[in-house]
């Protein structure tokens, strides 16, 4: 049996496979950011309705990335800019000299996926952990007059890649100053 234990230690010194994962996003949407896109080039100001955009799952009440705006959401979004209302895009100019018949949606949609690498020992005596962060950020606004679409805009970020390193010399004492006043009573 001892002469297991070494071997054991020696199987999990490199095991990144025992060292945590976490994934986060917004459910029911698109599986990329090229999707999404897509998803907004299909609609076409001054044509699409709000009953189209339903039946292709572009809904508040179905889609969770989906938020409603407001006409006071809207103009919100466009004032203060040094842009002229007659310099703003035709749709733009529609929607707010609309009044209450201005709304739209502003889509967020968000997906990453965080996995811990490097040495299992060092990340669970918490010397060192590395987080591997990979995914895709995506946005869009649609406008409506009405129920008829005048306005579409998308951006984002097609693709994440982050890495973070946190490094503590003492290890799993690093975090012992904060406790003290815990452990004492205070």
């Amino acid at each position: 049996m001892r002469a297991l234990a070494p071997l054991l230690l020696a199987s999990l010194a490199g095991c990144t496979s025992l060292l945590p994962k976490a994934e986060s996003g917004t459910q029911e949407t698109w599986a990329d950011y090229a999707a999404a896109a897509a998803a907004i080039d299909r609609i076409q100001p001054m044509q699409s309705t709000r009953a189209e955009l339903a039946a292709a799952g572009l809904e508040p009440k179905k889609n969770p990335a989906v938020s409603v705006l407001t006409f006071s959401d809207v103009a919100q979004r466009f004032a203060g800019t040094a842009v002229r209302l007659d310099e703003l895009d035709e749709g733009v100019r529609r929607c707010l000299t609309s009044g209450k018949q201005c709304t739209g949606y502003s889509i967020v949609v968000r997906r990453m996926d965080s996995r811990r690498i490097g040495n299992f020992w060092l990340d669970s005596l918490n010397f060192k952990r590395e987080t591997d962060i990979t995914g895709w950020s995506f946005s869009a606004l649609i406008l409506f007059v009405d129920n008829l679409v005048v306005y579409t805009l998308y951006g984002g970020q097609p693709r994440v890649h982050e890495k973070e390193v946190a490094r503590n010399p003492l290890g799993p004492l690093q975090g012992w100053g904060d406790q003290m006043p815990t452990l004492m009573g205070f």
